[in-house]
């Protein structure tokens, strides 16, 4: 059995919806303990977005009734432990310290000063523990006019001038399909995190990491707000086309499908003229990158009459075959059962459960992605974390109970 890179570290996971159980699950996935700290009979909101839902799981205990669990809580939380405890009340807040002295990270995703009335936020906590890493994912960071505000990736893609640049160059400001903001902005808070981990090793002190939606989604403005500062002029939508690269988009075939050229040399507009028989790499207009550009329209316009002569999969055949990049649009269910994610295990399944999960795309030669156990069923763990970790007896945890503390 391998080993795991981030085994032995322990972090306690106060996030929820997405983009905060999506660093945790990254965190779980290279072996980091991870201990999901829910509200006693709710839990995470995502537990209660269906349909749909994987039906007749038990999660991580065995002996519970077997329940549904929606498709979306299951995206970002596996290998986890649930407890149920109530930060609101003081015996809960008990507890959270209690777990905060055995932990090397707190990951939570409340809106700024949210955790202050409970004593649970960063400056009364690194006095608990100084070597905590204390990761905070929030709409507009900590600091900053706007930092009060609740965050959502859909507001922070309209924000940040991601929706500007996505969807038809004659139509409307699209979302993109995936929260991506979300997602990203997750990536971020792991890598952080595993940045402050490498510190301690130096320094012996835990900090704060603090990212932000919106920072997270300006940074995803990549070449596009490069652009922008390059020369002061707000670049506009050009649907799937490039902005300094043609041909290099989706066109239409004969059989109503759809393939993305990405063509990106005059050596490869050469070798597509080739196989549509046209010498339009001859010709002063479209002979360079640059004047493609400039005469992106009638290029376009010219391309995509040629190829709807033919089916998608022969054009790829022949693009193909003289090394010109392409490929398909496929829809989901073609996507995930190509050989390609088969062979790379982007599907992964769980003993004793119905659930199947989307792979880690991290593939570590040494101490490699594990996949341990399902997303745990709401409060699977809270007895087996208060008696074994924390050390309670069963009349404690019953009077906790009782008390809907936990």
């Amino acid at each position: 059995m391998h080993t795991q890179a981030l085994k032995g570290i322990k972090v306690l996971d106060l996030s929820r919806v997405l983009a905060g159980p999506s660093c945790t699950q990254i965190l779980a996935d290279l072996g980091a303990e991870v201990i999901k700290v829910e509200r006693p009979l709710i839990g995470d909101e995502t537990r209660h977005w269906t349909p749909p839902c994987f039906e007749g799981d038990s999660g991580s205990n065995s002996d519970s009734e077997p329940e549904s669990i929606s498709a979306y809580y299951a995206t970002i939380n596996r290998n986890k432990r649930s407890i149920t405890v109530d930060i609101s009340k003081p015996e809960g807040q008990a507890i959270i310290k209690k777990l905060v002295l055995l932990s090397d990270v707190l990951v939570e995703n409340f809106k700024v000063g949210g955790l202050k009335k409970y004593g649970l936020d960063y400056e009364s906590l690194r006095q608990l523990n100084p070597k905590l890493i204390y990761a905070s994912l929030t709409g507009f960071g900590q600091t900053g006019p706007e930092a009060h505000k609740p965050g959502y990736d859909f507001i922070s893609q309209g924000l940040s001038g991601l929706m500007s640049l996505t969807g038809p160059a004659d139509g409307p400001p699209q979302k993109i399909g995936v929260p991506v903001v979300d997602l990203f902005s997750g990536l971020q808070l792991t890598i952080g995190i595993q940045a402050a981990l490498l510190a301690r090793q130096q320094c012996g002190e835990g900090q704060l990491v603090d990212v932000a939606l919106f920072d997270s989604a300006l940074s995803m403005l990549a070449n596009y707000g490069m652009n922008y500062l390059a020369l002061g002029v707000a670049p506009k939508r050009l649907g799937n086309a490039h902005p300094s690269i043609c041909p290099y988009q989706v066109f239409e075939t004969a059989d109503g499908k759809h393939f993305i050229l990405a063509c990106g040399n005059d050596r490869q507009f050469a070798n597509v003229c080739e196989i549509l028989q046209l010498k339009l790499h001859e010709d002063p207009n479209y002979s360079t990158n640059p004047q493609r550009v400039l005469n992106r329209v009638p290029l376009t316009e010219i391309l995509q009459r040629e190829f709807s002569k033919k089916d998608r999969e022969q054009w790829l055949q022949l693009l193909q075959s003289v090394n010109v990049p392409c490929g398909s649009i496929n829809d989901v269910s073609e996507a995930l059962n190509l050989p390609q994610a088969i062979s790379r295990e982007m599907v992964v399944g769980f003993d004793n459960s119905s659930i199947r999960v989307l792979g880690n795309p991290i593939k570590l030669s040494k101490t490699p992605v594990q996949y341990h156990t399902p997303p745990p069923m709401l409060g699977a763990d809270t007895h087996v974390v208060l008696a074994e970790i924390l050390g309670m007896s069963k009349d404690e945890i019953a009077t906790l109970e009782s008390n809907n503390i936990v």
